[in-house]
């Protein structure tokens, strides 16, 4: 057995939370690789390293001293040292770096320093081996990863050392420079280095315990999905649910690894495993709706015209949107009209210019335009295989007098999407939940 564990930024924020995570690692022989984050906030009016980090080299652009803000990061790294015991002299080497700085200084160098010296002094809090990312991950000229350059060298680094702590969100450009990630990065690190050693599991370690089935934030204390496709899981990405980065799931997924969230603080909590498929449906397995969510600030775009070319019409009109780059979301056919869904930020500035186009070459009797639509999508895998799912889904919305605009199914029917009125987005996110989880 193999594992790889990434740990987020909540995760290494400071010593207790160390304490945590050697827990966790030394608790399973397994966990030889270990991923890790710059330090986070410890509480909710601290800031993030990374936040400062690209915050001095906004100051070093500009040449305004942030030797103030130097220092701030500068203490939180000897603080966990001094608090955990450790021996390496984190103060020298930072202060090192620090006379290197310049104007000069690359942002991606800057900003990857948080990852560095957190990951210095969790491999030797744990007694594994630090390997810098920056001989590790690799990038390709055109700003993807070198997949086999990559995965060979996190392979062999592993096979001399055995155990080693990895940064995470940064590698090595062509050129020899260090190049970031997105903010997320350190989640495809992790991804890189489960699918680079062919791991049993890819543990990502955070502040939650799994996925919910719907937004805290909207449902009060909504149920954890134990157990979610990579199929399901893009669904509810794509329709706008706060889960891990598409890069950071192909890695994993590509190689068949099960990828498993799991929350540092309660590590007894068993989290989400993220499959490729389950092959048995059973207990909490069963539900016929996985996660439900949505997005706001929609709008439906309708062309009607008696004995239309359907094929020929809806062609010319999406040969319309794509000139002016407003990507569509949805589309629903008529006898005699179709409906595009389409987000309304792309379309604040040609909405009419598009509308004159399509009045010129689609030569429709009517256009109808209706703003302020959001979108909710209920996504499950066994929803195909239960006749009424579609009835039961209206009839909740319908009780509660939510009145639907649109309604749109995903090819794979993993997932039905209601549109309804903008004001009414949340208490209809309420209603779905209550009604398939009650």
């Amino acid at each position: 057995m193999l594992k790889v564990a990434k740990f987020g930024g909540s995760s290494v924020a400071g010593a207790e939370q160390f304490r945590k995570v050697r827990d966790i690692v030394l608790s399973d022989p397994a966990r030889r690789i270990v991923v890790a984050s710059a330090a986070g906030k410890r509480d909710a009016r601290d800031h993030k390293l990374t936040d400062l980090l690209y915050l001095c080299h906004a100051h070093l652009t500009y040449g305004v001293p942030g030797d103030d803000i130097l220092a701030v990061i500068r203490s939180r790294f000897g603080q966990i040292r001094s608090e955990l015991g450790l021996t390496y002299d984190v103060e020298a080497e930072f202060d090192a770096y620090r006379a290197t700085l310049s104007r000069d200084t690359s942002v991606d160098e800057l900003v990857s320093r948080g990852e560095y010296f957190t990951s210095k002094l969790l491999a030797e809090y744990l007694g594994f081996t630090f390997v810098d990312a920056a001989e590790c991950v690799f990038f390709s000229f055109d700003g993807q990863f070198d997949r086999d350059k990559t995965y060979a060298a996190i392979a062999a680094a592993l096979d001399k050392y055995g155990r080693i702590v990895i940064p995470g969100f940064y590698g090595k450009a062509p050129t020899g420079r260090i190049k970031v990630m997105t903010r997320g990065g350190s989640d495809i690190s992790g991804a890189l280095a489960a699918a680079a050693v062919g791991a049993d599991v890819y543990e990502n370690w955070t502040d939650v315990s799994g996925i919910l089935m719907a937004d805290p934030k909207i449902v009060p204390d909504p149920r954890p999905i134990s157990h979610i496709t990579f199929a399901e899981l893009r669904e509810l990405a794509f329709m706008g649910a706060s889960v891990l980065h598409e890069d950071s799931i192909l890695p994993v997924k590509e190689r068949g690894i099960p990828l498993n969230i799991r929350n540092t603080n309660c590590p007894d909590d068993p989290g989400t495993m993220i499959v490729e498929s389950v092959a048995e449906e059973t207990g909490e397995n069963a539900r016929l709706i996985t996660g439900i969510a949505g997005r706001r600030n929609f709008t439906i775009l309708t062309l009607r015209k008696r004995n239309m070319p359907p094929t020929e019409t809806l062609r010319d009109a999406l040969e319309i949107t794509d000139r002016y780059h407003a990507n569509v979301e949805h589309i629903t056919l008529g006898l005699d009209s179709f409906a595009l869904v389409i987000s309304s930020a792309a379309l604040e500035n040609c909405l009419y210019d598009m509308i004159s186009d399509m009045q010129k070459i689609c030569e429709p009797d009517d256009v109808d335009v209706r703003d302020g639509i959001a979108l909710v999508a209920a996504v499950g895998r066994k929803m195909t295989s239960r006749p009424g799912t579609s009835g039961k889904l209206f009839q909740a919305l319908g009780q509660q007098g939510l009145n639907i605009r649109t309604i749109a199914q995903g090819a794979d029917e993993l997932s039905i999407i209601v549109g309804v009125e903008n004001s009414d987005f949340e208490k209809a996110i309420r209603v779905l939940y209550d009604g398939f989880t009650g």
